[in-house]
């Protein structure tokens, strides 16, 4: 559960980070239809990597700053201090938890793929694409980290 969970939240809270560098703090406001703006979708995709990391881990799940750049550093460095071991037993730990009005009750295993990851990720594809439609230069290989394309290359 470890592995599933905080180097994959780590990695992507980095790609946050470049992110809001590349945009600039008035793109941050950038949204898509009447969703939150980029970077409160940032902010929850921050929050969530603790709201689900921290109750695997056993632990109860901290207070953020509210300020998007302390927060995604917070958060990682939050992360960063977690282990292995930290995730014994976490796959079959039962997370009680809220989801807008709903209260739901999974299995740690449940909460992290079905609920956590895709929520993390859609909150941080909310923000990517709303940087993305207020016409901040950004592509596949700064939200994964791994891509690459010739400058002239045309998708």
């Amino acid at each position: 559960m470890y592995h599933a969970s905080v180097p994959v939240f780590r990695h992507y809270l980095s790609r946050i980070s470049a992110m809001v560098e590349a945009a600039g703090t008035e793109a941050l406001n950038a949204q898509i239809a009447d969703a939150f703006p980029a970077s409160q979708q940032f902010a929850t995709a921050a929050g969530f990597s603790l709201r689900i990391a921290c109750p695997l881990a056993g632990r109860e799940v901290p207070d953020l700053p509210q300020a998007l750049g302390p927060r995604l550093a917070v958060a990682r460095a939050m992360l960063g201090a977690m282990a292995p071991a930290d995730f014994d037993g976490a796959e079959a730990r039962i997370i009680r938890h809220r989801a807008g009005f709903a209260d739901l009750e999974q299995t740690g295993a449940d909460f992290l793929h079905l609920y956590g990851l895709p929520n993390f990720f859609f909150h941080l594809t909310m923000g990517y694409a709303a940087l993305r439609h207020a016409g901040v230069p950004l592509g596949k290989a700064d939200f994964d980290g791994f891509h690459s394309y010739p400058a002239d290359f045309q998708f």
